[in-house]
């Protein structure tokens, strides 16, 4: 999808806001003058602030940031399966779908590094959307698609993190997605009920999302808060 170019209308009016913020500031000529000296600064700090006000959508809330590491004995082509059997025998699972599998999701399009840390983000989804909505949303976030090596090593490492009464689901491409019998490719996902217990499931990337989900999302952390 091509993107249109910015008019010089709504460049002018940018500016416009900028221009009444100054005024708003009542800002000596010296005090104007430092700003003036700093402005690669300046630009720096303002650049993201532009940036996430960019990309906002009130489609999904604000979302439960954290940071997470992964193991140095992380294995990529085991993880759903190492994750399974773990779950399975805890007394707070209450459903696990025996298609979320290792062997079900091997094509990831990106494999976690063990240990590198990532920062992630889970946002309440609050309208009833598509998958091409999510996709479209990840791409604005920079995200890391991770399937379901993703969503079940947050389980495993911060499912205090994950909303309760909510499913917390993990998109990747389209056609690295798992396809059922009936043709569906399913969306991994886990739900943390309000009581305690967790349950692991597939959404279908051919359906719609609504209030009782949230997006998973992993980012690289910024520049600024990496070691």
């Amino acid at each position: 999808m091509m993107t249109e170019k910015i008019t010089s209308k709504q460049e002018n009016r940018l500016a416009d806001l900028f221009r009444d913020l100054v005024r708003t500031l009542g800002l000596s000529k010296e005090e104007a003058q430092e700003i003036i000296k700093a402005g690669g600064i300046m630009q720096s700090e303002v650049k993201p602030i532009l940036q996430k006000l960019a990309i906002a959508d009130k489609r999904y809330g604000i979302p439960v940031e954290f940071e997470l590491t992964v193991p140095t004995d992380y294995v990529h082509a085991t993880q759903i399966n190492t994750s399974a059997n773990k779950a399975r025998k805890e007394k707070t699972t209450y459903f696990y779908n025996d298609d979320l599998t290792s062997e079900n999701f091997a094509k990831a399009t990106n494999k976690l590094v063990p240990g590198k840390t990532y920062k992630v983000k889970i946002f309440p989804i609050l309208a009833t959307i598509t998958s091409e909505d999510n996709m479209l949303f990840l791409a604005k976030q920079n995200a890391i698609l991770v399937g379901g090596q993703g969503v079940t090593l947050v389980y495993d490492l911060a499912k205090d993190k994950l909303p309760k009464g909510k499913w917390t689901v993990s998109f990747d491409e389209k056609d690295k997605l798992w396809k059922d019998t009936d043709g569906g490719h399913r969306v991994p996902g886990v739900g943390a009920d309000s009581g305690g217990d967790f349950r692991f499931g597939l959404g279908c990337f051919e359906g719609g999302w609504d209030g009782n989900h949230c997006l998973l999302c992993f980012c690289d952390l910024p520049v600024s808060e990496q070691a």
